[in-house]
């Protein structure tokens, strides 16, 4: 390491030192505790395996699994040897699984058992994975994931603090997923900003219940190690066993999507469970929940805003600070709003949210005309419009128009790939996906169509169709099929008067 560089290694090396005997993390699936002291045996353990393996500074690894304490291991693993981690997302399809990885030319797969046949059947198509390697008993021939508990000299690699860590594809906004690439500064310093704003420090414990693969979990789980809190790890999210682990482990924080958090508090009214303990909630949330946690939980709810290309943050603040807004721009990145022709606006007027500072990712991989049209004007543009208040608090106003974004449960959903999944349906003529509120996820996704004559097609018959083709969180909750479309003068579809006919504005 040079003289100002610093990586996440470097903070399990000190943690080890500070916190040695605290717990880090505890594994609810297997009961089992692990040390800070643990952790970092055991990365050098995996870091020395992924060298022997043939793993060099900069490789791609790629891992797919839920959330379990061998999934931290490997970012602490990569950032000991400067390899970059490309987590996927389990939710995907399979082929949109199969681009994100050859996307990104990874050197080896790890894989948990439960996904290890989803690979083997892909794996013609996989041209770059010279090797898979299974978490834990493999069934379908896989190497076996190493022995963390045998000891081993290994001495960390060179690796700068502007070094790749991770790579994170977001949502598809022209037909394919980008792949953002984070630095190990990138997340060090918004890790920062959590410890700083949430006031997280080594006696807090964290619910870590967001998946690996996204930001948001990512961030929250390095901040909570980073802070020398203990991580609760749970592998897919169930409102009863999160209610239940926050009374028997006193969680003191978690972050939240709706309706995570109203599910959450339901199940422990419900089963007579004391989550008294979850002092700091942040993320995004309706205001009848937030305002119903902090009236019968009498904790703080930190409403932010952020996206991966951010390192999950831009601004944070608590809720009762400024109702509606999504808080003050974080200390270590400038916040402006823009518009189209590069000026920054004042108090009040609505634009593009850009961004400078630490937290901008380095970029998507291997797509530099997108990266010149993100970076254009020297800032990093967000796709989302908002505007400052008169004393500095952000105010979400939505996307821009030709980055129109679906957020169901704090996933990204572009409309056009849904919609191009549609289309693949013979019965289908025209089709116009958006995004309408929804009870239980906030946003929800709705699609107008109007099919072929004499088609019989029902609404249930076309969602599954949908879900068979990409992620099922990605098919419509809705679907409405009209006689005819409306239409602009030269022949294409109005799509702004659709959505006002049928409940998208």
């Amino acid at each position: 390491m040079a003289l100002r560089d610093l990586t996440f290694y470097d903070i399990i090396v000190e943690n080890s030192r500070n916190y040695s005997k605290h717990i880090a993390w505890y594994e609810s699936d297997t009961d089992k505790e692990y040390t800070f002291e643990d952790v970092k045996r055991h990365v050098d353990v995996l870091a020395k395996f992924l060298i022997d393996q043939g793993v060099a500074k900069g490789d791609r690894v790629c891992v797919l699994s839920k959330n379990c304490y061998e999934y931290f291991l490997l970012y602490g693993a990569c950032s000991a040897i400067g390899a970059i981690l490309l987590p996927i997302n389990w939710r995907l399809s399979e082929p949109e699984m199969v681009f994100n990885i050859n996307d990104c030319i990874p050197k080896i797969c790890i894989v948990s058992p439960e996904y290890e046949t989803t690979v083997k059947n892909n794996i013609d198509k996989l041209k770059s994975v010279e090797k898979c390697i299974c978490i834990g008993n493999s069934s379908v021939g896989f190497d076996s994931f190493p022995d963390l508990t045998k000891p081993v000299e290994f001495e960390p690699y060179d690796v700068k603090s502007g070094d790749g860590l991770v790579i994170i594809h977001t949502a598809a906004v022209e037909g394919r997923p980008r792949g953002a690439l984070l630095s190990q500064e990138n997340m060090l310093i918004s890790s920062i900003h959590f410890c700083y704003h949430c006031n997280l420090n080594q006696y807090d414990v964290h619910l870590n219940l967001l998946p690996l693969f996204h930001v948001g979990g990512l961030s929250m789980a390095m901040s909570s190690f980073h802070a020398g809190a203990m991580n609760v790890n749970i592998s897919k999210f169930d409102a009863e066993l999160c209610a239940r682990l926050i009374q028997d482990k006193k969680v003191t924080f978690m972050f939240d999507f709706s309706p995570i958090l109203s599910s959450i508090m339901d199940r422990a009214k419900e089963k007579g469970y004391d989550i008294s303990s979850l002092k700091k909630v942040i993320g995004l949330e309706n205001k009848e929940t937030i305002e119903r946690y902090e009236r019968e939980l009498g904790g703080k709810f930190y409403v932010m805003y952020g996206q991966t290309e951010t390192s999950c943050l831009a601004s944070l603040s608590p809720y009762d600070e400024r109702p509606g807004s999504a808080g003050r721009p974080i200390p270590l990145a400038k916040v402006g709003i823009m518009d189209e022709g590069g000026r920054l606006l004042g108090t009040g007027e609505i634009g593009e949210i850009v961004m400078k500072g630490p937290m901008v990712f380095l970029g998507y991989w291997n797509l530099d005309e997108e990266n010149k049209k993100t970076f254009k004007f020297g800032w990093h543009h967000t796709g989302d419009l908002g505007r400052f208040d008169e004393e500095g608090y952000l105010w979400y106003e939505g996307r821009k128009a030709d980055k129109e974004l679906i957020k169901p449960g704090g996933e990204n959903v572009y409309p056009a790939e849904v919609e191009r999944a549609i289309l693949e349906h013979p019965d289908v003529e025209k089709v116009v996906v958006f995004g309408v509120p929804d009870p239980k996820w906030k946003e929800g996704i709705k699609a107008v169509c109007q099919l072929k004559e004499g088609s019989k097609l029902t609404e249930r018959e076309l969602i599954e169709f949908v879900g068979q083709r990409i992620a099922r969180y990605k098919k419509p909750q809705y679907v409405e099929f009209v006689k005819e479309m409306p239409q602009l003068p030269d022949g294409a579809i109005d799509r702004q008067k659709v959505k006002r006919l049928y409940g998208g504005e």
